[in-house]
């Protein structure tokens, strides 16, 4: 009977095997471009260029606000800077996917061995610059889920950065288009709802979910023609 056992307990242990995420992957590499609050584009010791998608967030998009900040913010972090990704998948447009570790900003070693000990995804919600994408949290580690999760509801409760808006709106919900985008007050206190006429050329802006919201803040509707 033992010689079974070990046999039997292969095959009960096959599916759980068979669901376990696959290890990551190391790159280490050099960032040389930073496209937005989370997207950048590295070159590894070969010459060869990846762009890497940051993994556990999601940040605002350019055109939203606090896409800018997010941007910079993360420049200043990484641009130039020597990095260590984590990754274990590329998403369907090819990037990497992936946890980036660089060294702090006041650390005192310069050299491309400094010790990797900051994580810059978790960093960018820590400021409010980015979303916890709990979308895709269980690709993400427990010990990863909880703290992108813990530093997020601590970015709301300090109204750090887009979390000093009073209704921002997720990246994901931006990306459908303008009939589900938000509805935007200018800075002259006018709600632009989605499909508006001036709707797109609005660039500065507090989101807000629905024109209620923004009214409801102090904005006015826009003149009509003739009025």
């Amino acid at each position: 009977m033992p010689s079974l056992t070990r046999p039997l307990l292969l095959l009960l242990l096959l599916p759980q095997l068979a669901l376990a995420a696959p290890a990551p992957q190391v790159l280490d590499a050099r960032v040389i471009a930073v496209a937005d609050g989370d997207t950048i584009t590295v070159l590894d010791g070969n010459h060869v260029q990846h762009r890497i998608r940051m993994a556990g967030i999601d940040a605002p998009e350019k055109e939203q606000p606090f896409g800018e900040r997010s941007k910079q913010n993360l420049s200043r972090a990484l641009f130039g800077k020597d990095v260590r990704i984590e990754w274990a998948k590329t998403d369907r447009y090819g990037r990497v996917v992936g946890k980036i570790w660089v060294a702090p900003a006041d650390s005192p070693c310069n050299s491309s061995s400094c010790p990797k000990t900051l994580d810059a995804g978790l960093a960018q919600i820590t400021v409010g610059l980015a979303w916890h994408y709990k979308q895709y949290q269980n690709e993400q580690s427990e010990e990863d889920r909880e703290r992108y999760a813990f530093a997020e509801q601590e970015a709301r409760a300090k109204k750090a950065g887009l979390w000093s808006q009073p209704d921002p709106i997720p990246p994901w919900d931006w990306r459908h288009g303008p009939a589900d985008g938000p509805v935007k007050k200018s800075h002259s206190g006018i709600c632009h709802a989605p499909g508006s006429s001036n709707y797109r050329s609005v660039t500065n802006f507090t989101a807000f979910q629905t024109l209620e919201a923004c009214l409801g803040s102090g904005g006015r509707l826009p003149k009509q023609p003739g009025h």
